[in-house]
């Protein structure tokens, strides 16, 4: 990305930006709104496909705004997909794992090239505001190279291993991770760079070759991230994109026994599903889930309120709340109790809501028609059960009027409300005070997901904290976010329970391992 050379883009840097990417942002802005509205076509086999059906992506800030129009793939168009990466799946994984390596590493490097590009097109179609858009291509990019950095520093993961102790021979042993074969990466529309590119990129530098199929509510970023590994060189039906339905295209692909493997991203109901529909097939295939969360924030008596007021409404309504990882629950020891809160109502009423494109917006517009109801219907739950603290109306007046805007909402609500446990997956977080830290814990672990979790107060207590909290990610007095920010090599990012299948965070020591399956080689000769 071509800025101030001393700053680096995270989630944990994104505040407080050099002027120079406002300006290139801004120039990016302009040369895509003057095209929009394209037809984007699928790639199969390196080429472009067309279907008989379409579907339209439009700008959830103003839905007469139509961004393109998106292919609405069908069961041939899932089978020639596969059929194009198992015709290439042997070549691909006899390639050299150091020239996979070198043109992975080429891809990640255009899409800093196209880093611009690619976030307009976030917030355009995600919702994004503009520094969460950039950030999503940055993180991208970033866990491509991770992944080759996990391949270099483990020598394509080729290992000796001990001798046999015999008599009259020598024996060599060698343990080879290999890849699958085809691997399928289904992801959500919230993170439709990292988490499109993330697992594509571990795919592909491991050996399998691959087929991606994005939300139908965010087609166009992973159309870009096909375009970067095919400008980068990778072989023709090493990658393919396809796009459409879940419950038809997505079904016929992950129905196929053309699938070695799956990453699917999304909800913990869509993901069991695809879990149990997967595990008909012949023999048992690698799953890797990511599957959502109900993060907790803990604030002692002892907290930097300051810092917990910043880090608390960053993570509860980055990206409106759609995020796995967003701060969905507060928890805050009696004693600040009510000084907390008011910071916390007083920030999360300056938060700009609008366009996302615009410079001054921190929260543009929910992803759809569907969520747009669902905050209404909570709300209403809220109301009739606790106490609306701030929020809890949709934006309908003026610029609000054609798009899915809702006001980021505190509320109060009693412990045994089912809200306190369902994952809402809008601006929307709930308050509660306690008096012990043991029962703020025992609140914090009581949910079927374990994604995220956030803890404000000493250093002691943060000790006891990780010691104690059942979470894959997790933060202590963090101001850039309280249950958000992860990044590559810094924070890998999975979760347990119900919020991840596999046990290991992407962008982290073990995640590139999962692709892939171990074979021993040993060949004797006599001494």
């Amino acid at each position: 990305m071509a800025s101030d050379q001393s700053f680096k883009l995270t989630y944990a840097t994104m505040f407080d930006p050099p002027e120079m990417l406002h300006e290139q942002y801004d120039a990016a802005l302009a040369s895509i709104k003057a095209d929009l509205g394209k037809d984007y076509p699928m790639l199969i086999n390196g080429k472009d496909v067309y279907a008989e059906e379409k579907f339209e992506n439009r700008f959830p800030a103003n839905t007469d705004v139509l961004l393109g129009t998106f292919q609405k793939g069908n069961a041939e168009h899932a089978k020639a997909a596969l059929s194009a990466a198992r015709k290439a799946a042997r070549g691909w994984a006899h390639t050299p794992w150091q020239e996979r390596v070198a043109l992975l590493r080429k891809a990640a490097e255009i899409m800093d090239r196209r880093t611009f590009e690619m976030g307009v097109v976030l917030s355009l179609e995600v919702g994004k505001n503009r520094m969460e858009g950039l950030g999503d291509v940055a993180e991208t990019a970033d866990l491509i190279r991770y992944s080759c950095d996990r391949m270099e520093a483990n020598n394509g993961f080729i290992s000796p291993m001990g001798s046999d102790p015999l008599t009259g021979y020598v024996s060599r042993n060698t343990s080879v991770l290999k890849p699958y074969g085809v691997w399928l990466v289904i992801s959500p529309f919230n993170f439709p760079g990292a988490l499109s590119g993330g697992p594509s990129g571990a795919a592909l530098v491991t050996g399998n070759t691959l087929v991606i199929k994005p939300a139908t509510d965010t087609p166009w970023t992973s159309r870009l991230i096909a375009e970067c590994f095919q400008e980068a060189g990778i072989p023709d039906g090493v990658f393919n994109y396809v796009t459409g339905p879940g419950s038809t295209l997505g079904q016929a692909l992950i129905e196929s026994p053309e699938v070695d493997g799956i990453t699917f991203t999304g909800s913990f109901d869509v993901g069991m599903k695809i879990f149990r529909d997967f595990a008909q097939g012949r023999w048992v295939r690698p799953t890797i889930l990511e599957l959502g969360g109900k993060n907790p924030s803990i604030v002692t008596k002892n907290a930097d309120l300051e810092a917990a007021t910043v880090g608390i409404v960053r993570s509860a309504f980055g990206l409106q709340g759609q995020k796995c990882s967003a701060n969905s629950r507060i928890l805050i020891e009696a004693p600040v109790y009510d000084k907390l809160v008011a910071r916390m109502v007083a920030l999360t009423e300056k938060l700009t809501i609008g366009d996302p494109t615009d410079r001054s917006t921190y929260l543009g517009p929910v992803i759809n028609k569907g969520s747009y109801h669902d905050y209404q219907y909570f709300v209403g739950e809220l109301k009739a059960a606790g106490k609306i603290l701030t929020g809890g109306k949709v934006l309908t007046e003026g610029a609000y009027a054609k798009g899915y805007f809702c006001a980021p909402t505190l509320a109060e609500l009693p412990y045994d409300h089912r809200l306190w446990k369902h994952e809402m997956f809008v601006p929307i977080s709930t308050v509660g005070k306690f008096e012990k830290l043991e029962e703020a814990m025992k609140i914090a672990n009581d949910v079927d997901y374990g994604l995220t979790a956030g803890f404000y107060g000493t250093e002691e207590e943060a000790a006891w904290f990780f010691e104690n909290i059942e979470a894959g990610v997790t933060y202590a007095n963090r101001p850039m976010g309280s249950t958000t920010g992860a990044w590559p090599g810094y924070q890998p990012f999975g979760g347990w329970k119900g919020s991840g299948s596999s046990g290991k965070n992407s962008g982290g020591l073990h995640y590139l391992q999962l692709y892939m399956h171990e074979q021993i080689q040993n060949i004797l000769r006599k001494a």
